[in-house]
């Protein structure tokens, strides 16, 4: 009981601190897994870690959420920008494609070249603002260039960034739109879960409930710590972490 605890609160840990920083969690997902085989996952604990961070992020923006009345055209605009990850990751997990993209060789070179070229999206000093400057066409550059975080190691949050650094927002705004955006993602990643979950016996178990309430508590204190990381810092010391995790796992392949 006290080994599948402890095994619960890494994988939660892992789940919620990786999903939303730029450091890709399938990476660290293999680090872990390298090390240590865990008997508590399953598919259930999987969607109840999901679910966690999803409960997470939507309390943390619960006041931008619940305030539809001055924010229809900013969640309309997240809707839109998830649309392009839904449609391409539902194609490539309907027809098994995804399972192909996963391999140790693949996350460690997608984790340098991306944590790279955050490096170089993030060098300059820019301002663009959430209220002012998003738009149709700027989500739906941040919404393609998601699509990329269907690739093991790439960073959904990563890439977000990225591509919203690109386009001149400020670090804080980034990462905030990165935020927002995970909500469809991880909602959609919890339904594709749940329908696999319908042809299998689960056992719900204590274990899921402290799956869900340790993911939520790792994934809303990630999210805090970030945005008030970032407000005073660059991103070099994430690209640095991307660098040697990526350099560590060329280590294990070759």
């Amino acid at each position: 009981m006290f080994q599948n605890i402890i095994e619960i609160i890494i994988l939660s840990a892992i789940q919620g601190i990786s999903e939303f920083l730029p450091i890709s969690s399938s990476a660290h997902l293999i680090l872990v897994s390298s090390l240590y085989e865990f008997k508590s996952n399953s598919l259930l604990i999987d969607i109840s870690l999901h679910l966690g961070s999803l409960l997470a992020i939507i309390y943390f923006f619960r006041n931008d959420l619940l305030n539809i009345k001055n924010n229809k055209k900013f969640l309309s605009l997240i809707i839109l920008g998830s649309i392009p990850l839904i449609i391409v990751g539902y194609i490539l997990y309907s027809t098994d494609l995804i399972y192909s993209l996963r391999s140790v060789e693949v996350v460690a070179w997608t984790t340098l070249i991306f944590g790279i070229i955050l490096y170089i999206a993030d060098k300059n000093r820019f301002d663009k603002k959430i209220s002012t400057n998003l738009n149709f066409q700027s989500i739906l550059f941040i919404g393609l260039f998601q699509i990329l975080s269907l690739i093991p190691g790439v960073s959904r949050a990563g890439i977000t960034i990225t591509a919203a650094r690109i386009l001149k927002f400020n670090r804080v705004d980034s990462s905030k739109i990165s935020f927002l955006l995970s909500i469809p993602a991880l909602g959609g990643a919890s339904f594709l879960g749940l329908k696999d979950l319908i042809n299998e016996s689960v056992d719900f178990n204590y274990l899921v409930f402290l799956a869900v309430a340790f993911s939520f508590i790792f994934s809303f204190l990630t999210v805090k710590f970030f945005l008030s990381y970032i407000n005073k810092f660059s991103m070099n010391a994430f690209v640095i972490y991307r660098i040697l995790i990526a350099l560590f796992l060329f280590y294990i392949i070759y």
